[in-house]
C-alpha cells in the first residue's frame, strides 16, 4: 500500500471511457503494469462511478502516490458512495499494511535483483520501491518538526510515530454511531482515523466533549452540532476544547436549544460571557459560521461586526433572528467588513419589510463576490421584491436568490406584518397569482439580460452548494 493519507469524499464526473476500462476486471491485471500514474485518479473515480468494487481494490492496492484522494463535494441529486466500493478501498488499505511484513524479504531481494520486464519494473518492484520511499519521507518530516508543541501534540506526534495510513474522513455521528466512532477513533495502530468535518446529532454535552477530545489536533476544519440540547452554559464549556484545534474556521449551531431569552433572570450575562468565548477562544478568524435561532439582540450582532470573525467570514446564516432598525447598523457594518469574502449569505425569517430591506440593498450590492442570498419568510410587498430583484441582476457574482412570496400572493386574513412562522403556514393565493409573481420576475431578469442568476422561491429544496 503506497498512500498516506486517505481523503473520502464524493463527486462523479463524466467518465465513460474510464468506466468501460474498470468494468472489465479479468483483464486488470495484464494493464494495470503499464498504467501512468497520471490515469490512476480518474480511473478510481470511474470504478467508484461504476460501482466497481473489485477494480476499486486493484487500483488501490496499486496506488503510485503517498496521497489518495476519492472525489470531492456531492453535488445535488447526487448519490453517496456505493458502500461495497469503501469497503474494498478499506480492505486494500489494510491489506497493503499486512504487506509491510515482507518488506525485508522476497520483495526486497525482487527489488535488488530488477525482477520483471525488460525496462520495465515488476509490479511488487513498483509498491516496495515507493513504499520505502515514503517511509523515507515519513523519517524525514519527523526528525525535521522544530519548535516546541503543547503537551497534546507532543502526546499525537508520538503516538502517530507508527502510523502509515492517515484515513482523512467528514465524520457524521449521532446517538446510534458514537460508541463505534469512539473506539475507532481511539484505536492504536497504523492506521490513523481523522476528521475534517465533524457533524453530530442529537448528543449530550458530554459526548461531545469526549468526541472532540479523542480528534487529532491539526486536522479538524469544522464542526457542526445539531438538534442537541447543549443550552448556553453546555456550550460555553465546549468553547476551550474548540481552541485547541489551530484550523478550525467553520462553526455551525442548529437547533441546540440556544434560544437566548431576555425576559429570563441571568441570560444576558450568560450571552455577554458566550460573546466573549467567541471573541477569545477561536483560534482563528472564522470563514463559515451559521447561527440560526438564536435571537441575537442588537448588542450581539454590534459585536459580530466588530469581531475577528468580520472581515473574513465566507458564509454566514443569520436566519430567524429578527432585525429591527435597531440591528440594521450593525448587519450593514457587518456586510462592509465582509463585502470582498461573503459567498454565501441567508437572512431568511429575519422580519425584513420593505424599509428595512431598502436600506440594506447598498450593502447587499457591495458584496461583490457573494454567490447565494437566501432572503425567504421575510415580510415584503410586490414593490419590495422587485426592488430586491432589480439589485440581484446587478450583482454579476451572484448565482442563486432565494426570496419571498409577496405579501399579495397570500390568502386575505395575514397580519400586516407577519412572523415567518405566520408566512410559513399562511395559504397561498391561486396558483394564477403566484405564477403571475414569477413572470414578473422573470422578466426583470430577461430585460437584463441575466440569465445566469436563478431565482426561486422553494425554501424546502433551497441549496446554496448548487452554485459551487
Amino acid at each position: 500500500m503506497c498512500c498516506r493519507r486517505l481523503t473520502f469524499q464524493t463527486r462523479y464526473g463524466s467518465f465513460s471511457r474510464c468506466i468501460e476500462v474498470v468494468s472489465d476486471h479479468s483483464s486488470s491485471p495484464c494493464w494495470l503494469s503499464w498504467v501512468p500514474r497520471e490515469l490512476y485518479g480518474p480511473l478510481l473515480e470511474a470504478a467508484f462511478t461504476g460501482c466497481r468494487p473489485l477494480a476499486v481494490g486493484e487500483l488501490v492496492q496499486r496506488w503510485p502516490e503517498r496521497t489518495l484522494k476519492v472525489g470531492g463535494r456531492r453535488k445535488p441529486g447526487q448519490s453517496p458512495p456505493n458502500r461495497l466500493c469503501i469497503q474494498a478501498l478499506l480492505l486494500a488499505v489494510v491489506r497493503g499494511l499486512s504487506d509491510q511484513s515482507t518488506d525485508g524479504g522476497e520483495l526486497g531481494r525482487n527489488e535488488r535483483e530488477g525482477v520483471g520486464s525488460p525496462g520495465i519494473p515488476g509490479e511488487e518492484e513498483q509498491v516496495m520501491g515507493i513504499r520505502r520511499k515514503m517511509e523515507r519521507e515519513r523519517k524525514r518530516e519527523g526528525t525535521g518538526t522544530g519548535g516546541e508543541g503543547t503537551r497534546k501534540e507532543s502526546e499525537e506526534m508520538d503516538l502517530d510515530s507508527d502510523v502509515v495510513v492517515h484515513v482523512r474522513a467528514d465524520l457524521f455521528v449521532n446517538a446510534r454511531s458514537w460508541e463505534r466512532v469512539r473506539v475507532a477513533l481511539g484505536t492504536v495502530g497504523p492506521l490513523k482515523l481523522q476528521c475534517r468535518y465533524l457533524r453530530v446529532e442529537e448528543l449530550s454535552v458530554s459526548s461531545i466533549r469526549a468526541l472532540l477530545d479523542l480528534l487529532p489536533r491539526h486536522s479538524l476544519q469544522g464542526v457542526d452540532i445539531r438538534y442537541s440540547s447543549l443550552g448556553v452554559a453546555g456550550f460555553a464549556q465546549l468553547l476551550p476544547q474548540l481552541s485547541t484545534f489551530p484550523a478550525l474556521n467553520s462553526l455551525r449551531l442548529h437547533y441546540c436549544n440556544l434560544d437566548f431569552r431576555r425576559d429570563q433572570p441571568g441570560q444576558d450575562g450568560t450571552l455577554k460571557d458566550l460573546s466573549l468565548g467567541l471573541a477569545h477562544s477561536l483560534p482563528q478568524p472564522l470563514e463559515v459560521l451559521e447561527l440560526p435561532y438564536l435571537s441575537l439582540s442588537p448588542a450581539d450582532l454590534a459585536y459580530l461586526s466588530f469581531s475577528q470573525h468580520a472581515s473574513t467570514l465566507q458564509q454566514l446564516d443569520l436566519s430567524e433572528n429578527r432585525l429591527d432598525e435597531i440591528a440594521l447598523p450593525s448587519v450593514r457594518r457587518l456586510l462592509s467588513h465582509a463585502s470582498s469574502s461573503m459567498q454565501h449569505l441567508c437572512l431568511s425569517g429575519c422580519g425584513l419589510t420593505d424599509g428595512l430591506l431598502g436600506a440594506l440593498l447598498p450593502s447587499l450590492r457591495c458584496c461583490k463576490a457573494l454567490k447565494s442570498l437566501g432572503l425567504a419568510l421575510n415580510p415584503l410587498s410586490m414593490a419590495g421584491l422587485l426592488d430586491l430583484v432589480r439589485t440581484a441582476v446587478k450583482m454579476p457574482s451572484l448565482r442563486q436568490l432565494l426570496y419571498p412570496n409577496p405579501l399579495e400572493d397570500y390568502q386575505p386574513g395575514l397580519p400586516d406584518l407577519p412572523s415567518s412562522a405566520q408566512l410559513l403556514d399562511w395559504p397561498l393565493d391561486e396558483p394564477m397569482e403566484v405564477h403571475a409573481t414569477s413572470s414578473q420576475l422573470n422578466r426583470v431578469l430577461t430585460e437584463s439580460g441575466r440569465s445566469d442568476l436563478f431565482l426561486t422561491c422553494d425554501l424546502l429544496n433551497y441549496d446554496k452548494d448548487w452554485v459551487d
